[in-house]
């Protein structure tokens, strides 16, 4: 049997055709020559999934998603079509997450093994989305961009009251000060380089008097050294018997002990020596107005005038 060209160029288009359907079908996450199981799934949000975008279970892809529509009560009804044949739990979490830096996102089965009844065909499935990095690293810069605007701001406003506080004649001033300042400086180094100068050419006699405080320092520390090395005790303990000593003779006086003490005690020794003491001045009184009296050389035999009291006496 022969086949006509004509035939033949319809079952190529019907093939192509049906070749184009299959592989649209398998982009949007459709298998149409393989048993699949729909299940469904509801979110508030599904930034950054598409249909096609790949359903795994620990990394392994299990299916795809099929559709997005919208749902009840203005959430998202996503259609997974699962082309893998595993058991899932009823209760099993859907999470959208997004595998890295490029690309879109995806969503990760997170199997509920404490859930023994499995979902069939058309049943949904618990919703959950995940930060991805991308998310995260916003999530954390966002404060940061805030406090920055603000740190902006801030400077932003310090700049313009700067800008109206300098004005011309305060720009003069700083000019001035500055330089002022900058002839204080000049000044300064100045009369270090003067000082060097002094130091310089006196160093010698600065070395003499290293030399000589140096020697002084020897001395004291061998004045220190014998001063250490001498018995301060037995010579604070001989000070101390005087003093003793002392004490008791002065004790002594005041009883009335001994000659000194007698003599500072005894009205009527010091009341015979105050009388010897007076007729021994009166004595040698008499000897200045009548020394013949005392010292007798007679020639012709003359007698000597008898003794008189002085009236000098006040007796």
């Amino acid at each position: 049997m022969k086949i006509s060209r004509e035939l033949k160029t319809a079952i190529l288009v019907l093939s192509s055709i049906a070749l184009l359907l299959w592989g649209y079908n398998f982009l949007k996450g459709s298998d149409l020559f393989g048993s699949t199981t729909k299940f469904y799934v509801n979110y508030d949000n599904v930034e950054g999934l598409s249909p096609g975008a790949a359903v795994t279970v620990n990394g392994l892809v299990v299916g795809k998603v099929s559709k997005i529509t919208f749902g009840d009560s203005g959430k998202l009804l996503v259609e997974i079509l699962m082309h893998n044949p595993i058991e899932v739990p009823k209760n099993s979490k859907a999470i959208i997450y997004a595998p890295g830096f490029i690309g879109g996102k995806q969503i990760a089965i997170d199997l509920n093994f404490t859930d023994k009844e499995i979902a069939k065909d058309g049943d949904f499935l618990v919703g959950g989305t995940e930060a991805g990095m991308l998310d995260s690293l916003s999530e954390k810069v966002e404060p940061i961009t805030h406090k920055l605007d603000s740190v902006l701001y801030n400077v932003n406003k310090l700049v313009v009251s700067l800008n109206a506080t300098l004005d011309p004649a305060t720009q003069q001033n700083l000019k001035d000060a500055i330089g002022e300042l900058n002839q204080t400086m000049a000044n300064a180094n100045g009369i270090t380089k003067k000082f060097d100068n002094i130091v310089s050419s006196n160093q010698g006699k600065i070395d003499g008097i290293m030399t000589n405080f140096n020697a002084t320092s020897k001395n004291l520390n061998t004045l220190s050294t014998d001063l250490a090395q001498a018995d301060l005790k037995a010579t604070i303990q001989k000070f101390d018997n005087a003093a003793k000593n002392l004490d008791k003779l002065l004790a002594d006086i005041e009883a009335g002990n001994g000659n000194v003490g007698k003599l500072m005690k005894d009205e009527a020794l010091y009341n015979n020596l105050n009388k010897a003491s007076k007729e021994l001045n009166l004595l040698l009184e008499d000897v200045k107005l009548n020394p013949n009296r005392y010292i007798n050389i007679s020639v012709f035999g003359k007698k000597t005038a008898p003794y008189v009291e002085p009236a000098s006496s006040g007796e």
